[in-house]
């Protein structure tokens, strides 16, 4: 009986340790990318600000889709897709929003754009999606009519 009590300890602290040592490391990695994330952007309160200063030139190689119109403005399901190469990352934003960035999407080499999300929209406004492609920005953009607002507004 003594034996299998030793096993049962020595199991149990070693996948403690296991457990301890994989979540530390996961916690530093996920800090890492909190301390690159643009929170500067998200706080933004017009377009150009919330891009940083980039702006897209308009390409046709970048697809926006919503439903249209949207009932709730709570929840507009935007889907956007590209057969550009090379794209590092997709932004959505809202012109019309008190703050228009409402998301970034970043890629991984690779992998094609297509990317479909919620997000919410205050009023009618333009959906403006860039793609960002080395030192290149794309845009394209699409006016989303909206029933009711769901910004708290």
């Amino acid at each position: 009986m003594g034996t299998n009590r030793r096993i049962f300890l020595k199991n149990t602290l070693l996948t403690t340790l296991v457990g301890l040592v994989t979540s530390s490391s996961l916690l530093k990695w996920g800090m890492a990318l909190a301390n690159t994330w643009p929170a500067d952007l998200f706080n933004a309160k017009t377009v150009r600000d919330a891009l940083g200063g980039h702006e897209g030139s308009a390409s046709s190689d970048i697809v926006l889709k919503a439903n249209e119109p949207a009932e709730n403005g709570a929840v507009v399901q935007v889907t956007v897709e590209s057969a550009l190469p090379g794209i590092e990352s997709i932004a959505l934003l809202v012109k019309d929003n008190p703050h228009p960035l409402s998301a970034v999407f970043l890629l991984g080499p690779g992998v094609q754009a297509n990317i479909t999300t919620r997000i919410k929209m205050s009023r009618t406004s333009e959906v403006i999606a860039v793609a960002k492609v080395g030192d290149q920005y794309f845009s394209t953009t699409k006016e989303v009519q909206v029933i009711v607002g769901g910004c708290g507004e």
